[in-house]
């Protein structure tokens, strides 16, 4: 993703949440940003088997 689309969804979240953003953090929000869609992408790449259950639910 380029610095324009990451500006955008910054943009957008920060305005859905009512956040506001100092010019001086773009950068270091821009960079965590795209650190962790790397890791998201990494996480949605492995294939799981069909034979896989989920994890029990436990309620109280």
């Amino acid at each position: 993703m380029d610095d324009a689309a990451l500006d955008a969804w910054i943009e957008a979240a920060t305005a859905a949440l009512g956040i506001a953003v100092k010019p001086e953090w773009r950068q270091a929000i821009r960079t965590h940003l795209a650190i962790s869609l790397g890791h998201a992408e990494t996480v949605l790449a492995a294939e799981l088997s069909d034979h896989l259950d989920p994890a029990p639910v436990f309620r109280a």
